[in-house]
């Protein structure tokens, strides 16, 4: 028997924008602007993750053969620029990705590219090829983050829970 998850339609529905949530009337703009739907029509829908979501069947988005559905955004921003009722929908996607996380269920190339930013601060390292380009356009040097203040904010918030982050055992000496 199907259930749906009240607390998620409930985040969406609390989210900043309140009731304007209520006035998406399914016009598909964001859809035809999406530049993953155009490409992967069949496996991602901006409008159909909006509906699932404000409906309470996020049992139908939260499944691990279908996290495409919900990861393939890329946050490009376009649908929430496009809607005609300034619906966030990147911040919706965002309650169901935190709920994709909580279950287990974010594809692992996004927990390993999170555990990157704990251990080094970046989500992509700086590599020597481009390092020399910068040099050759007399682009200044990319500062090293600080690692010990990243890690301090991430462990404040919990992120390093959220993504099973384990300290790096120090070597016996």
């Amino acid at each position: 028997m199907f259930v749906p998850n009240y607390e998620v339609k409930k985040q969406i529905i609390d989210l900043h924008m309140g009731e304007k949530v209520h006035y998406c009337y399914q016009c598909g703009r964001c859809t035809d602007i999406c530049p993953v739907s155009e490409l992967e029509p069949e496996r991602y829908d901006p409008r159909t993750l909006v509906m699932q979501g404000l409906l309470g069947l996020s049992h139908m988005i939260l499944q691990p053969d279908k996290q495409f559905n919900l990861w393939g955004c890329q946050t490009c921003d376009l649908c929430d620029e496009i809607c005609p009722n300034d619906i966030v929908l990147t911040d919706i996607f965002t309650i169901l990705k935190n709920q994709s996380m909580r279950m287990g269920l974010a594809p692992e190339a996004y927990i390993s590219q999170a555990k990157m930013v704990m251990e080094t601060g970046q989500a992509i390292p700086l590599q020597d090829a481009i390092a020399r380009r910068r040099d050759k356009m007399g682009l200044p040097l990319i500062p090293k983050p600080n690692v010990k203040e990243i890690q301090k904010i991430l462990k404040a918030t919990g992120f390093d829970k959220k993504i099973g982050y384990e300290e790096p055992k120090e070597e016996k000496k």
